[in-house]
């Protein structure tokens, strides 16, 4: 493959990579391995007899062992950095030039996602924790680059877009890591994601590797019938499959035969790139050269093409038909509409729940919100609570859903139950943290925040769901620096939220930020109402309440009343601060203190 650019090379022929580097390498390194691409200074006979394996398997594209190299996985080790990139190119191209000049393969400098700022603590988004990476390549002569295992587009297009500015001949590939659903650990659809890095002209092919085996990567690109855009090309490395955990130790239990099976198929999609990951060995890689060899001599009819199979033509026809949300046509119509809070119990007594929600829905409450483990304390769950009541007193639920205590799968799940029970609204925060004291025994999840939450909701409702949610966010109108708040909030409305609901407003500065939210954004928005009910009431809220902040002059109005008279001074302030907002909001969240639902009935006759 001599003076032959990777480019033309494609137009005759599929490029097929090598298989793991990672899980191969830890099969053969008894001393055991802390961080992989640290062997390319450690044991770099091992590293460079994997490149000698993959190659004689008949790979014809090797990645350099730089995956995971970067600021963040070397502790922003510069030095360390240059010595660990320039070992692994030094350590592929020296596999490669022992091949004769007609079959040396192509180098790919290998470059995986990069930690959060928040993970890394290094304050370095995608852009300013790669390019040092890819400057270093640049300087050693990489021209091709394999960016693999990102969960979504940030930065690509412009780390792209630099590359081709130092190296205008270089041949990029981006990545996406999805699981057989076909999203990825950000919530993102890989479909969405494939679509956006096609229409960046730097990129020159794009697809999928990593978590999800062959069977179900094939699978995915036929139902989504994901096919080259114009002028680029797809790549899929699948895992060997999916792996045990046996005394410790990860294995893959895949046999390479399967697995050239499975490629074969995905090359007669039209898939030019192909190639392994996680599990995959040069068994694995021999496999699929000799199933492509068959493939190229028997050019069977049709490749390329995308065809549903029978299960697939007729899932739609099964499908049942979409259910109605009122609370989602009141919003859409107009109509100013009212939510109500309700604490789920801390234990298995329900009855009262009940009960006070059946008053509220006499009351003619448009919706009950039901909070999701509130200050990271266990409760009831806000989803099971919201299908009861739909179930049986026939109410509209909004269950809130934090980012804190499920991953991605149990996101899902929960999501599909609570839409075929009838539940399709649900409101999406954050969550608080769990308390310091029980850090120890439990942990949080935070696989997104709520703003990667709607945008996994938001896909969800145009490919899987047959009723969409109607998603609902939160708006501080307290918080000190309300500009970010309100860049926040557009962020979420971006990613398909379609409704605020707001902290209490019970200060001057919260009624002229709600304001200005609704000038600005353009959004249904609820204004959060929650009388106090006396002094030390007032005093808690505003002082140990995260997000309520409560004018002064309100809070002394509290002090030396009675129960009688701090009771009625809460339905007064809670009906001149909704007479206050009602130009500027489309509705009322209305937050009951210590569940006294009676006190929103009064305020709702006043």
């Amino acid at each position: 493959m001599a003076n032959v650019s990777v480019r033309e090379y494609l137009e005759r022929e599929i490029l097929l990579f090598d298989g793991a580097m990672g899980t191969y390498l830890s099969q053969l390194s008894r001393a055991g391995l802390d961080k992989c691409e640290l062997a390319n200074l450690q044991q770099p006979q091992q590293v460079l007899q994997v490149h000698r394996a993959y190659l004689q398997a008949g790979a014809k594209a090797l990645k350099t062992n730089t995956f995971a190299a970067n600021p963040a996985m070397l502790d922003n080790d510069q030095d360390l950095l240059r010595q660990v990139i320039s070992a692994g190119w030094q350590l592929a191209n020296q596999a490669a030039a022992e091949r004769p000049a007609a079959e040396r393969p192509f180098i790919f400098a290998d470059l995986g996602p990069f930690a959060a700022a928040a993970e890394a603590g290094l304050g370095l988004d995608v852009q300013a924790g790669l390019r040092p990476v890819l400057d270093i390549f640049l300087q050693l002569g990489a021209e091709n680059f394999l960016f693999e295992t990102f969960s979504d587009e940030a930065g690509l297009p412009e780390l792209a877009a630099y590359i081709k500015r130092q190296c205008p001949q270089a041949f990029v590939v981006t990545s996406f890591a999805v699981q057989p659903d076909g999203y990825t650990r950000a919530g993102r659809a890989g479909a969405e994601l494939l679509r956006l890095v096609q229409a960046c002209p730097q990129i020159d092919a794009a697809g999928f590797n990593c978590v999800s085996g062959p069977y179900h990567l094939g699978k995915y690109l036929r139902e989504q019938q994901l096919q080259p855009a114009d002028g680029q090309l797809l790549s899929i490395m699948p895992n060997a499959g999916y792996p045990t955990v046996i005394n410790n130790r990860t294995f893959f239990g895949n046999n390479p035969e399967y697995y050239a099976e499975q490629l074969g198929r995905i090359a007669e999609m039209g898939v030019r790139l192909l190639g392994g990951c996680c599990g995959t060995t040069p068994e694995h890689i021999a496999a699929v050269a000799e199933r492509l060899r068959l493939f190229k001599q028997a050019k069977p009819a049709g490749a390329g093409a995308f065809q549903a199979g029978p299960a697939e033509q007729t899932a739609g026809e099964l499908a049942a038909a979409p259910l109605p949300n009122r609370f989602r046509s009141k919003a859409e119509a107009g109509q100013k509409l009212l939510a109500v809070e309700l604490e789920p119990p801390q234990d298995v007594n329900l009855p009262q729940f009940m009960q006070k929600a059946k008053i509220l829905q006499q009351a003619g409450v448009d919706i009950i919100t039901v909070p999701d483990c509130p200050i990271g304390r266990a409760r009831m769950d806000s989803s099971l609570l919201a299908c009861k009541l739909h179930r049986e007193l026939g109410v509209d639920a909004l269950p809130h859903m934090t980012c804190r205590d499920r991953n991605l799968n149990a996101t899902k799940a929960l999501l599909l139950g609570l839409s075929v029970e009838g539940v399709n609204n649900v409101l999406i925060v954050t969550g608080d943290p769990i308390p310091t004291a029980e850090r120890d025994e439990i942990k949080s999840v935070f696989n997104f925040n709520s703003r990667m939450l709607a945008k996994y909701i938001s896909n969800l409702n145009e490919t899987t769901l047959q009723t969409p949610f109607y998603i609902c966010g939160a708006l501080n109108v307290n918080a000190r620096n309300f500009d970010v708040q309100l860049r926040l909030a557009e962020e979420k409305l971006q990613n398909g939220v379609q409704m605020l609901l707001t902290q209490p407003v019970l200060s001057k500065q919260a009624a002229l930020n709600l304001r200005r939210a609704h000038g600005q954004l353009g959004a249904k928005i609820l204004a959060g109402i929650m009388p106090p009910v006396s002094y030390r009431n007032a005093c808690f809220m505003h002082n140990e309440i995260s997000g309520i902040t409560l004018d002064e002059e309100l809070i002394e109005s509290y002090r030396d009343t009675t129960p009688e008279e701090a009771r009625a001074l809460g339905v007064q302030v809670a009906c001149r601060v909704m007479q206050g907002v009602a130009d500027f909001c489309d509705g009322y969240y209305m937050i009951p203190p210590f569940n006294k639902v009676d006190i929103i009935c009064d305020i709702l006759k006043s």
